[in-house]
């Protein structure tokens, strides 16, 4: 398999990931910080595990220019939530 392609492969299967368990799971949280609820531990383990997926693929997205938008929409809403929960957390 050329490095290209296999590249490819890996690039296919984080945005399938993404977008069957990390998406859903995002909207869902971001649903529950909007309502004023705090994170649970689950919820903590989820956003720790995609930043931590986040760091790992960005050397991917870094060489495919065309995913760009897509991992910094990703990042901010993470960023939503997180300062969201933040902001929960305090009151």
């Amino acid at each position: 398999m050329s490095q290209v392609s296999s590249q490819d492969g890996v690039i296919v299967a984080i945005i399938d990931r993404f977008e069957k368990f990390r998406l859903p799971r995002a909207l869902d949280i971001k649903a529950k910080v909007e309502r004023g609820d705090c994170l649970d531990d689950s919820d903590i383990a989820h956003l720790k595990q995609v930043m931590d997926d986040a760091e790992d693929i960005k050397r991917f997205v870094d060489k495919r220019p065309d995913l760009q938008p897509l991992y910094m929409r990703a990042i901010a809403l993470y960023q939503e939530i997180t300062q969201k929960a933040l902001e929960n957390e305090q009151r």
